[in-house]
């Protein structure tokens, strides 16, 4: 029997060929120990910093710490499946989140899987969880309006499109209400917004959505939820997860809102992992990096130069205090991140007043530059006359008499008092909050009794919106209240009065009448 070399060596050619082809070169390593959410991991001596990895099942985990013989990794997903001796595969790749209008209006967890039942979300797009935030020259400075729809906030503390404003205070105080409030109000407005709740409970997030859906502000909603129930890994990249799916976005040249509820969940979850993880513990046994941990999340949100298209990203952290105390740790950090907070507190919340904003240690640090000419022109002086009227009822308290001049500030002081007062999911449109708060600086709810302001306010709104909508539309056109508006709402407020007068003289005596 004769062989043919020539083909002997074609067919090993060709089947060195198809082996090699088929081979998966990827580095491999073994789970040495596991548990609580992170596992060290040994083998891996080439993986970087923030790369995925893969346990045996599809578990998602990241790299977190590199040591000098293992590699401590954070597991995104069920870790009581990763067990001891596992083979553990680096990617090359790092961690990335679904983009795009396919999450508009979805519930997902932080790594882009669906939650509320709808099928998977289709998209070819993918952006990195963690990414540079956009430097000094790339960005624009806050000058456009972000109406939230709470009088005291637009009136006091106003939200610049591109800004941080932190709502801080205890438990229960009305926080997660204000940025509810804030995403429905930006139904015509064309803001894309984000909910991210981190370790809540999901009865709570469950009522979040109820009302997002009601309202209609889930067409342009998306909700990231990491529950109180979900590993602390998770919980610790859902804010970073929303920030990546909002800067899609923002680089497309949109605006969007993002709302982080809350960010002392997630640095309880960081602290956490990196105890775990044997790194040094600091204040509050806080790791040295937690301050970096939210700088770089909230260094993201910015308001891009018209070169880069002109988006932005307006970001409402939420921070829960204990008793109060806005001097802790991580609000301290939190605070001297962003521009400005909104300080609710508990005393005025239970006395009914809401939003429990404290006045005094609430500020915005963009400040008028965020607000329209009309609102700049009514609420000049709010914020003083507010902390005025303070002082003036702690004084008035102690039971000393007081003169005319003062009682009458102590007076106009309660009536702007309950102006502010707003139901919760209640949000007001710029220029309805213009009229009022101009009718009660100027003296005009002086003669109405306290308990009647709510509906003083409710009556002449729908007054103005049935027989003066030329006002409403030519104040909302022009942004201004000029001399010619301020005039023609001067008469508007007489008028009403006048009616109004006239509808409460008629109505007593035909209740007589009835009687009899």
């Amino acid at each position: 029997m004769k062989f043919n070399t020539d083909e002997i060596a074609s067919v090993l050619r060709e089947e060195i060929d198809r082996y090699e082809s088929s081979i998966d070169v990827r580095e491999v390593g073994r789970v040495l120990e596991v548990g609580d959410g992170i596992a060290r991991v040994w083998g891996l001596s080439g993986v970087m910093a923030g790369e995925m990895v893969e346990f045996p099942g599809g578990i998602i985990g990241l790299a977190f710490n590199l040591e000098e013989n293992s590699v401590g990794v954070i597991i995104l997903g069920d870790y009581l499946k990763v067990t001891e001796g596992d083979e553990v595969r680096s990617t090359g790749r790092l961690l990335s989140v679904p983009v795009g209008d396919a999450v508009v209006g979805r519930v997902l967890d932080p790594l882009g899987n669906p939650l509320d039942g709808r099928g998977p979300v289709v998209t070819t797009q993918q952006r990195p969880v963690e990414a540079l935030a956009p430097g000094v020259a790339q960005r624009s400075p806050v000058r456009e309006p972000l109406q939230t729809g709470i009088k005291a906030i637009d009136a006091m503390t106003p939200i610049g499109r591109g800004q941080r404003e932190l709502i801080i205070g205890d438990r229960k105080t009305g926080k997660t209400a204000i940025g509810l409030d804030a995403i429905i109000n930006q139904r015509s407005s064309g803001v894309k917004c984000f909910y991210v709740a981190v370790g809540q409970k999901d009865s709570t997030v469950a009522v979040a959505i109820d009302v997002l859906r009601q309202h209609g502000a889930m067409d342009y909603t998306t909700v990231i939820v990491s529950g109180a129930s979900t590993p602390a890994p998770l919980q610790y990249i859902a804010p970073y997860s929303g920030t990546a799916m909002a800067e899609h976005f923002m680089y497309r040249g949109e605006h969007v809102l993002i709302i982080y509820d809350d960010l002392s969940k997630q640095a309880q979850a960081y602290r956490q992992l990196s105890l775990l993880m044997r790194r040094p513990p600091g204040r509050e046994a806080y790791p040295g990096d937690v301050f970096y941990a939210h700088s770089r999340l909230l260094e993201r949100s910015a308001k891009l130069s018209s070169e880069l298209g002109g988006g932005s990203i307006t970001s409402l952290p939420i921070i829960e205090t204990l008793e109060g105390e806005v001097s802790a740790y991580i609000p301290t950090n939190v605070i001297s991140i962003t521009d400005g907070q909104i300080y609710l507190q508990p005393d005025l919340f239970f006395a009914g007043q809401r939003p429990a904003m404290n006045v005094g240690i609430s500020v915005s640090r963009v400040g008028g530059a965020a607000q329209t000419k009309a609102m700049k022109k009514v609420s000049g002086g709010l914020r003083l006359d507010l902390a005025s009227f303070r002082e003036l009822e702690a004084f008035a308290q102690l039971g000393t008499d007081l003169d005319a001049a003062t009682q009458s500030r102590l007076d106009r002081g309660y009536r702007m008092v309950e102006l502010l007062k707003q139901g919760q999911y209640q949000p007001m449109a710029m220029v309805d909050q213009v009229m009022m708060i101009y009718a009660g600086t100027r003296g005009h709810l002086d003669d109405v009794k306290r308990e009647d302001v709510a509906m003083w306010e409710k009556e002449f709104l729908t007054f103005v919106r049935d027989q003066m909508p030329e006002l409403r539309k030519a104040i909302d056109e022009s942004n201004q209240l000029d001399d010619k508006s301020e005039k023609t709402l001067e008469g508007a407020i007489a008028e009403f009065k006048r009616q109004r007068a006239s509808a409460l003289v008629v109505q007593p005596s035909s209740t007589v009448a009835a009687g009899r």
